[in-house]
C-alpha cells in the first residue's frame, strides 16, 4: 500500500494499457486520463531530452483539467544509430523498422514527467534500455508481423508479448523497454510525497 500524502489523486496521462499494468503492479491507486497532446518526433531536440519534452508536455494537457492530482506521463521511442523510431502503423513501415534493427542493439529511451497540478513542481527524468536483437530471416520477420503485435508499438516490438523471441538480451530496466521505468518512477513519486508504507 502507499501512503499519498495531501490526499492528491494520482492520474497516469497515457491510454497504453501496458503503462496501465506495470503502474498497477505497484498497488499504486490511480486514476487513466489519456492525453490528447500531439507528440512531433521530429522536433529538434536530442532523444532524451525530446523523451522528457514529450512526456513534460502530456503531463500539463492533463493538468490544465485536473487541479488538485498528481500527473504521471511518459513517451517512449526507440533510438538507432541517431535516428528516431516511433510506432509504424502499417505492417510495411513495421517491415522496415525491423528489418533496420535486425540482429543489431538499439536504445529504447522512455521520458516521464511527474507533475502537481497544484503548484507545478515538476520533475522530468528519461532512462536508456540498451536492447539486442538476434538475427531474423526475413520469413521470421514477416511471420511475426503477421500476429499484427508490431503494430503501434515503438521499433514494432513488444518485449512482453511474442517480440520476447527475438530479444536476445537487454542492458537496463526491463519495465522501461515496456514503456515505464518503474523504479524510477517510484523513487521519483517520493519527492511528491507518495511512500510504500
Amino acid at each position: 500500500m502507499y501512503s499519498i500524502r495531501e490526499g492528491k489523486t494520482i492520474i497516469l496521462a497515457s491510454a497504453s494499457p501496458r503503462r496501465r499494468e506495470i503502474l498497477e503492479k505497484t498497488g499504486l491507486k490511480f486514476k487513466v486520463d489519456a492525453s490528447d497532446y500531439e507528440e512531433d518526433l521530429g522536433l529538434d531536440l536530442p532523444p532524451r531530452t525530446l523523451a522528457r519534452y514529450l512526456a513534460q508536455e502530456k503531463a500539463r494537457a492533463i493538468a490544465a483539467k485536473n487541479k488538485n492530482a498528481i500527473i504521471i506521463a511518459a513517451d517512449t521511442f526507440i533510438v538507432f544509430q541517431g535516428k528516431i523510431f516511433g510506432k509504424p502503423h502499417t505492417a510495411k513501415e513495421a517491415k522496415r523498422m525491423l528489418k533496420i534493427l535486425n540482429g543489431r542493439r538499439h536504445s529504447v529511451i522512455t521520458g516521464f514527467t511527474i507533475l502537481n497540478a497544484g503548484d507545478h513542481r515538476r520533475l522530468s527524468r528519461s532512462v536508456e534500455t540498451k536492447v539486442y536483437f538476434k538475427r531474423m530471416t526475413m520469413k521470421e520477420i514477416g511471420t511475426y508481423i503477421k500476429t499484427g503485435e508490431p503494430l503501434d508499438k515503438a521499433g514494432g516490438y513488444a518485449i512482453q508479448g511474442v517480440g520476447a523471441m527475438i530479444v536476445k538480451k537487454i542492458e537496463g530496466d526491463y519495465y522501461n523497454v515496456m514503456g515505464l521505468p518503474l523504479n524510477a518512477l517510484m523513487e521519483g513519486l517520493k519527492r511528491f510525497g507518495v511512500y510504500l508504507k
